[in-house]
């Protein structure tokens, strides 16, 4: 048991995958508890596919990959919000739009700017044989930033998140709280890539948090919560592809999406198998049992 634990920590890459899936715990727990209470999940979808044309256009540029995506991650969320504020086209259909006019261009990009060196399907899946030690740094540097900002913003940001027409009356500027909560979402995201890939983004993204939302009530406490499932999920998952020869973003989503079914099962107020119903019936088959037995 001990070598199992130990053996994949002697390669330089499985202990930058660990540290960034440690630090990616920490951080989508804390952005995705947001995207949670505001209802604003899907956003994180057209995020994480609009990065692609970035990625291609920031290859034929030769700048750093991360740049473009961030940039093109950012102009999707203007374009939904655009549209959305100005017409009568429903924020759904404007983010499944956008969505799939982005995935279109980053394909189109990928043929016409001659970058097919770019590996769709690590940037669709995740590649933890990419993963360098300037990637954690990068990754770290992303966590403490957001992180102390929250640390700040903190009673602005549940204002904003229970009651934003109330935050607006009172004078936040919340359409400032809104474009940095953006600036979040696709830093989360891009930081995500080289782990889970593009695809997968959204469950680190909204998975732990979501968990921890049926088991606490409380923001901090959603956070602090959806952090820990988010690490370990990040953890256990990374063990599995190295061991089990798996591909890393979809081990650490069914690690994820396996917490929340407990969640689910389990939540002491919103759980299947808590309803009073349920226990009920649990305790009268229990009692028949024992006395069986006896």
């Amino acid at each position: 048991m001990l070598n199992w634990l130990l053996e994949p920590l002697s390669f330089e890459f499985m202990r930058n995958a660990i540290a960034i899936a440690i630090l990616l715990g920490i951080l989508s727990a804390v952005v995705g508890s947001y995207l949670i209470l505001q209802q604003m999940s899907m956003i994180g979808a057209v995020i994480s596919h609009a990065v692609i044309p970035g990625l291609s256009i920031a290859f034929f540029l030769e700048i750093n990959l991360l740049i473009g995506a961030f940039i093109a991650g950012i102009c999707s969320a203007l374009v939904v919000a655009g549209i959305h504020t100005r017409s009568r086209v429903k924020v759904d259909a404007a983010m499944a739009l956008t969505l799939s006019s982005f995935l279109a261009l980053g394909v189109l990009l990928i043929t016409l700017l001659k970058t097919n060196r770019l590996d769709l399907s690590n940037i669709l899946f995740g590649d933890i044989l990419g993963v360098r030690p300037g990637d954690v740094w990068q990754t770290l540097v992303i966590t403490v930033i957001i992180l102390l900002l929250t640390k700040l913003f903190y009673k602005e940001l549940l204002f904003y998140t229970f009651d934003p027409l109330g935050a607006q009356a009172s004078g936040l500027p919340v359409k400032t709280m809104y474009f940095a909560l953006i600036c979040a979402i696709t830093l989360t995201i891009v930081a995500s890539m080289q782990i889970v890939g593009v695809l997968l983004v959204l469950a680190l993204l909204v998975g732990p948090a979501t968990a921890a939302y049926l088991l606490v009530k409380e923001l901090h406490q959603m956070m602090i919560l959806g952090a820990g499932i988010g690490m370990i999920s990040g953890i256990s998952g990374m063990y599995l592809s190295y061991h089990f020869d798996l591909p890393s973003g979809p081990a650490i989503v069914l690690m994820i999406f396996g917490f929340f079914l407990l969640a689910l099962l389990l939540s002491p107020t919103q759980g299947i198998l808590t309803e009073p119903e349920i226990r009920h019936w649990a305790v009268r088959k229990w009692q028949q049992l024992t006395q069986f037995r006896r």
